[in-house]
């Protein structure tokens, strides 16, 4: 039923990680990736959207962590607002605050967890009622791997060759691996250069085509890994994929080196840590934070040998997370 009246609804979506990285794209207006991907949702982090469509609106506003947004941010929300509006058939604009716990732009995924926070809010306000596979469709138009937000617990995103067949879906639920994801945050600002950008960049790289090439065995390996929680096979297989994205990233033309000399060093003690029997291995998106991904019998040292590192400014604690999902309004 197209909108008529006010009508506000929220959001929490949580980021996630990539354990099988999602680098350039075979249509970046649609955001289908060039290979498929798999990750965990990130409990302890979120994003929290609260959405309503209002006819007296001249237009749509954006507030983030309390500040009212006119820039590029507001023009990426009104694009999937109008998605959504299309589908409603409506054409009332929306007022859209959203806020996180935890660092923007900075390599932890918060434009996954904010795009999925804001298709299910602003879709729930419309008044339409999406299914698991449709809302990953929608958020996937908004930021790509927002796809994999939608689902909950370990997440596989199908590259699919259309609009209609690239969608995450939960391959475990959150219960499966008592896996822990320990954030070190090296450098909590903006990166110059954002993962849409890079992801155009991605295509410049001569070895995107091999990293691209591989990436169905990888997942395999990953796939098979997580769902028989062994952590050698997947530590190894998690540790090249992220080598590889981030070598395509070098190469690229500009390059694209979001490492901060801390983000070496956590790299180079988790390492150690393995090599001294710890259940360790790291994985980075596109920043300088470093995901340090150990079983939870390890959770403890590890973090405080983290929060003793110099250049760690903090540690942040997450845990497999459930799937994006509507809460009462404030």
């Amino acid at each position: 039923m197209p909108v008529t009246t006010k009508r506000a609804k929220t959001a929490i979506a949580e980021p996630n990680i990539a354990f099988i990285k999602y680098w350039g794209n075979r249509n970046h207006t649609l955001r289908i990736p060039s290979n498929g991907s798999l990750s965990m949702n990130l409990e302890g982090l979120e994003t929290r959207t609260s959405v309503t469509f209002d006819p007296a609106l001249p237009a749509d506003r954006l507030t983030l962590n309390g500040q009212p947004v006119a820039d590029s941010a507001l023009v990426r929300v009104s694009a999937m607002l109008e998605r959504v509006r299309g589908q409603a058939g409506t054409t009332h604009f929306a007022s859209v605050s959203s806020t996180n716990n935890f660092p923007m732009g900075a390599g932890i995924a918060s434009s996954a967890s904010a795009m999925a926070a804001l298709a299910l809010a602003a879709s729930a306000a419309a008044g339409l009622e999406l299914p698991e596979k449709d809302l990953s469709i929608l958020a996937r138009t908004g930021s790509g791997s927002a796809s994999r937000s939608v689902p909950g617990g370990f997440v596989e995103w199908q590259a699919g060759s259309s609009h209609e067949d690239s969608f995450a879906f939960s391959i475990a639920p959150p219960e499966h691996w008592d896996l822990v994801d320990l954030v070190a945050v090296v450098h909590a600002e903006h990166k110059a250069t954002g993962s849409t950008a890079g992801h155009v960049l991605a295509e410049s790289s001569p070895l995107q085509s091999a990293r691209v090439a591989d990436a169905h065995r990888r997942i395999e390996i990953c796939r098979r890994a997580i769902l028989e929680r062994d952590f050698p096979t997947f530590a190894g297989i998690v540790e090249l994929d992220n080598n590889m994205m981030h070598a395509v990233m070098m190469t690229s033309t500009p390059p694209l080196v979001y490492w901060k000399p801390a983000t070496l060093a956590v790299m180079e003690s988790v390492g150690r840590w393995r090599d001294e029997g710890a259940e360790v291995c790291y994985t980075i998106d596109a920043g300088p934070n470093v995901h340090v991904i150990c079983t939870s019998k390890h959770r403890q040292e590890l973090a405080g040998l983290l929060r003793a590192m110099p250049g760690v400014r903090q540690v942040l604690e997450a845990t497999p997370g459930g799937p994006t999902r509507l809460v009462p309004d404030p």
